[in-house]
């Protein structure tokens, strides 16, 4: 597949890279030729000096044929612009921008631009070394209903086959992770200590749903 980035800062170096060991052609979009520096030597993709909400410069990054546009930019107002000329201009029907606004970024959502909000993501991440305890919501649909959260269950969980689980929160658990590794829960699995507990619900029902976790099952559960 083709992709364009805008941007060729660390994430979208990093990116491209990891991209093209994919196998993926790639283009990198940046105003500053010294930027491409950080692709090496090695990066056999097109380097495009410009800005990526300009359609010349699109076009020849090869956006018509693009299955997915990254905007990763310093700069919040470029990034959107470029997210939604890739998609509403060209079809790229796959676009992310990386947001420094959260509010900017909650508001993008809900007009159906997926965004990367870089300081919440990293707010995030910091309160959940911080603090193990309470959801963390790891994603979230377009219109703000529906999240993926990651929910801590009480010690007296373990050994709770999951389809129990799911059931007793009326959820879906959508994958768990398990000494470093993500998978699917089978039937027959159960909650062990340790476990990551990653559960699909509606925004309004995640405060309820940590709540009915965070403590042992009842008899009926």
């Amino acid at each position: 597949m083709h992709v364009v980035i805008m941007g060729c800062g660390r994430v979208g170096s990093t990116l491209a890279m990891n991209l093209e060991d994919q196998g993926h052609t790639v283009a990198v979009i940046d105003r500053d030729p010294a930027a491409f520096r950080r692709l090496g030597t090695r990066f056999e993709g097109r380097r495009v000096q410009g800005v990526g909400f300009d359609r010349a410069t699109l076009v020849e990054a090869g956006v018509q044929e693009a299955y997915a546009f990254a905007a990763v930019s310093s700069g919040d107002n470029s990034n959107i612009l470029s997210a939604r000329v890739a998609r509403e201009t060209f079809g790229v029907q796959h676009v992310v921008a990386r947001i420094y606004d959260p509010g900017r970024a909650e508001i993008y959502q809900r007009l159906g631009i997926p965004t990367v909000a870089t300081v919440r993501w990293t707010a995030d991440q910091v309160l959940r070394r911080l603090l193990p305890q309470g959801a963390v919501s790891v994603h979230t649909d377009p219109s703000g209903n529906v999240v993926v959260a990651e929910v801590p269950l009480d010690t007296a969980w373990v050994g709770t086959p999951y389809a129990q689980v799911a059931a007793a929160g009326d959820v879906t658990v959508a994958y768990v992770t398990r000494l470093g590794a993500g998978m699917l829960p089978t039937p027959d699995m159960v909650h062990q200590e340790g476990d990551l507990v990653h559960v699909i619900t509606t925004a309004d029902r995640l405060p309820s749903v940590e709540q009915l976790f965070a403590a042992p099952p009842r008899e009926d559960d």
